[in-house]
């Protein structure tokens, strides 16, 4: 992405069971129950850490200099908290902080500015995070699904298919690594902060809305409640789960919300985004619209542009009319290069397609800005990483 008109905008990426609830058809059919991953401290509420201290022989302050070590320091080594009592040191580890997320592989790009881990789940499953330096902030683009149940075609993430949900703490795992990552100089540009999370890796985080909330608020607290990133520095996505926007809008978490929106004809999405059979332009946009009013936070329109498919000036006239409609300044428009899957049908854009898609939408009155993406000289786009490691292994897990 240019530095040029930057801070609107993000860098990019259900219920437990899924049998009931309002997102219970968001899960694809036939995904496979894994159990569930060990309980880690970022999955407890304050109660049951002090019960876990207790069932230890700990009192409740040992509690607090846990969430000190894990959302200050980024830390869970508690062979090496200096503080703790080292009798208890072991058992502390064992019942708060047990491995979630472990390197699988690690891909560098863009003068080591780019930094794309593959990591691997209790279960096997596999999953990717981005860490993205700019000369003004980092940002950490993270999974919240393995795989992802869409479908959209022209996503290697969908291809996946989707495995399951993830967990609260293994979603705040890859936050607290990058984070660790920066404050130890370990990306090139030496020590620094990470400042910005999107919700743009692996997975419909709408799918996934109780944990995904979970940690959106473990990241927004301050420590030793969590990890101190501003809540305006965090984006969620998605392909337009309206119920899930709507819901969002009600929690008073003054979070971006990105809508990856693709097309704006409903014939058209509804080739690229199967999920517009159920939601479609209008009720997306309407869902977004009201997101804008309730939070006051302008919502990024993403929109990937595809090579003769929905990147020409009759899509980009559309779709200023559908934005325009509502009257207000209220969208900024992420057109986004693709970064197209080996073998697929789906490509890039020409540049001078991509000039052109935003003149018209500038000619409009629409801000858009064309994304200057990342990772191009790796697996850059989402998914395509762990399907490598799928098709050398013969499956994700």
């Amino acid at each position: 992405m240019s530095d040029q008109d930057t801070t609107d905008m993000p860098e990019t990426g259900i219920t437990p069971g899924g049998t009931t609830g309002t997102f219970r058809d968001v899960l694809a059919k036939g995904h496979a129950r894994r159990g569930k991953p060990p309980l880690h401290f970022a999955d407890m509420d304050a109660d049951e850490r002090i019960e876990a201290a207790r069932e230890l022989g700990l009192p409740r302050f040992r509690v607090k200099q846990l969430a000190n070590h894990y959302y200050g320091h980024f830390d869970v080594e508690a062979s090496e908290f200096t503080d703790f009592p080292a009798s208890a040191r072991q058992a502390a580890q064992e019942r708060f902080f047990p491995p979630l997320i472990t390197e699988v592989t690690r891909q560098v790009a863009d003068g080591g500015m780019t930094v794309k881990t593959l990591w691997n789940l209790f279960d096997d499953a596999k999953i990717e995070s981005v860490l993205m330096r700019y000369p003004n902030r980092t940002t950490l683009c993270i999974s919240s699904q393995v795989g992802c149940g869409m479908g959209c075609p022209f996503c290697a993430t969908g291809k996946l298919g989707l495995m399951r949900n993830m967990s609260a703490g293994e979603i705040l795992e890859q936050v607290r690594v990058a984070a660790r990552m920066m404050e130890r100089g370990e990306v090139a540009g030496g020590p620094g902060r990470l400042s910005n999370v999107v919700f743009m890796g692996m997975g419909e985080p709408m799918g996934n809305y109780r944990a995904i909330m979970g940690a959106v608020r473990q990241i927004s607290a301050l420590p030793p409640e969590g990890f101190g990133i501003s809540a305006r520095n965090i984006t969620v996505s998605t392909v337009g789960v309206v119920p899930g926007i709507r819901k969002l809008a009600q929690e008073g978490i003054p979070v971006r919300l990105a809508v990856s929106l693709h097309a704006p004809s409903n014939e058209l999405r509804d080739e690229l985004v199967p999920m517009n059979r159920r939601f479609n332009v209008e009720q997306v946009l309407d869902a977004a619209h009201d997101y804008y009013l309730a939070s006051k936070r302008r919502v990024s329109i993403e929109y990937a542009l595809m090579r003769g498919i929905n990147d020409q000036e009759e899509h980009a006239r559309l779709l200023a009319r559908r934005l325009n409609h509502y009257g207000d300044d209220w969208a900024h428009v992420n057109p986004i290069p693709l970064n197209p899957i080996e073998g697929s049908r789906w490509t890039a854009s020409k540049p001078e397609d991509e000039r052109r898609f935003c003149e018209v939408l500038h000619e409009a009155g629409i801000t858009a800005t064309l994304r200057d993406t990342r990772g191009q000289d790796i697996d850059g786009a989402c998914g395509q990483l762990a399907a490598k490691v799928r098709d050398q292994r013969g499956s994700i897990a």
